[in-house]
C-alpha cells in the first residue's frame, strides 16, 4: 500500500495539486489529491471540495472532491526537532519601513479616515533543504488547536499554515464563527493581562461579525471574550453563533464576513484600499480564506468549514515567504506592532 509520504512525493513530482489538513483538536488528517492539473475555480459556493481563496477576495480556487481522490488518516508521531537557529535574519530596513507605515495607519486613524486597520508585511527566510511533508508533520504536532494545512497546485504555488481563526462553520442552517484579535506573547503567566488598545481592538470585530450576521441570521449569540492561546502567542476570543436564514445562501455570508476586520479593518472598504495602496506587496492567499467546502465525509449533513489564512507561508525558490500582520488602532505604537510581527513570524520559523 502507498504511504502518505510516498503518495505526497509522487504528486509533486508529477506536478499535480493536492493539499493534507488537520483541523482544530483532531487526530485525523484529510488528504485531497486531484487527478488532474487543471485549475477549477469557485462561482456561486455550491461546490464541494477544498477551497482556498485570495485576500482581495477576486479569485477563489477550488480542488474538487469529484476530481480528487479523498484520503482520512492518522499521523503516526514523530519526535519533532525544532530549529534551535534563531532564523531572526532581521534588518533594520525592514523594520524602519514597517514601522513607517504603522505610523502612517495610525495617521489616518487620527485623521478619522477609519477606525482600525490590519497592517502586514513579509519576509524571507532561505530554505535549501525544504520537506514539505516533514514541515507539515511539525506542524500538526507543534500547534494542535489551530487548523494546520499544505497545499500544493503548480498553477498557484506551494503554501503552509497552521490558523487559529476560524472565518465560518455551516452545517445545514446552524452556523459557527469567532471574533479573534488582540496579541501578546506567552511568558509562562498564569494570569493574562489586556490594555485597552488590544481589548478595543477586538471588540470592534466582534461587533463588526454581530451587526452584518444580524442580516442574513437570526437567534445570534456571542460569548463573553477570553484569552486563548495558539501556540505560543495568546488572543482575546468570543464565539459567534446564529441560525441562517431561508434565503441567506453561503455565497452571500461569506462575503459579507471576507476581510473581517481581523485581517483588514473598519470600515471594510476604505481599510482594504488602504492596505492595497501602501503595503507594497501583493498578500495574495495570505488573509484570504481556505477549507472544506459543502463537505459530507460522514454521510451526515453537508458542511462547510472555513479558516483564515493566517500565520501561514509561501514556499518559492528554496525560500519560504513569511506573512505577518498587526491589528492598527490609535493607540497603536508602531515599535510595539515592529515587535508583534516578529513574535508571529517565529510560529512558521520554528518549524523550518
Amino acid at each position: 500500500m502507498e504511504t502518505i509520504e510516498t503518495k505526497v512525493k509522487n504528486h509533486i513530482h508529477r506536478n499535480l495539486p493536492f493539499v493534507l489538513y488537520s483541523k482544530p483538536n483532531s487526530e485525523e488528517i484529510v488528504g485531497f489529491f486531484q487527478h488532474n492539473d487543471s485549475l477549477f475555480e469557485v462561482n456561486d459556493f455550491t461546490e464541494k471540495g477544498f477551497v482556498m481563496a485570495s485576500f482581495d477576495g477576486l479569485k477563489t480556487y477550488l480542488i474538487p472532491e469529484s476530481e480528487s481522490e479523498v484520503v482520512h488518516f492518522t499521523l503516526v508521531k514523530k519526535e519533532v526537532n525544532l530549529s534551535q537557529k534563531e532564523l531572526a535574519n532581521l534588518n533594520s530596513a525592514a523594520q524602519n519601513n514597517f514601522e513607517r507605515l504603522v505610523a502612517k495607519g495610525i495617521a489616518a486613524i487620527q485623521n478619522n479616515e477609519f477606525k482600525k486597520v490590519v497592517l502586514s508585511r513579509t519576509e524571507c527566510v532561505e530554505v535549501p533543504a525544504f520537506d514539505m511533508m516533514d514541515t507539515f508533520q511539525k506542524l500538526v504536532q507543534l500547534y494542535p488547536s489551530t487548523f494546520v494545512y499544505c497545499f500544493f497546485h503548480p498553477k498557484l504555488g506551494n503554501w503552509l499554515g497552521a490558523t487559529p481563526e476560524q472565518l465560518l462553520k455551516v452545517k445545514e442552517l446552524n452556523f459557527e464563527t469567532i471574533s479573534l484579535a488582540g496579541t501578546q506573547k506567552d511568558t509562562g503567566s498564569t494570569e493574562i493581562i489586556w490594555g485597552d488598545k488590544e481589548r478595543e481592538e477586538q471588540q470592534f470585530v466582534t461587533d463588526y461579525l454581530v451587526s452584518k450576521l444580524e442580516n442574513v441570521a437570526s437567534q445570534v449569540q456571542f460569548t463573553k471574550p477570553y484569552s486563548v492561546k495558539a501556540g505560543s502567542i495568546w488572543h482575546i476570543k468570543t464565539d459567534v453563533s446564529g441560525v441562517l436564514n431561508l434565503d441567506s445562501s453561503l455565497k452571500k455570508v461569506i462575503q459579507l464576513l471576507h476581510p473581517t476586520p481581523a485581517v483588514c479593518g473598519l470600515p471594510k472598504e476604505i481599510a482594504k484600499f488602504f492596505i492595497l495602496e501602501n503595503e507594497n506587496y501583493d498578500r495574495s492567499f495570505y488573509t484570504g480564506f481556505l477549507g472544506e467546502l459543502n463537505c459530507n465525509f460522514t454521510n451526515s449533513v453537508v458542511s462547510s468549514d472555513l479558516f483564515v489564512n493566517l500565520r501561514c507561508m509561501q514556499i518559492k525558490d528554496l525560500q519560504a515567504h513569511l506573512y505577518m500582520g498587526c491589528g492598527i488602532t490609535k493607540d497603536s505604537d508602531p515599535k510595539k506592532e515592529w515587535e508583534e510581527s516578529v513574535n508571529k513570524s517565529m510560529t512558521m520559523k520554528k518549524v523550518l
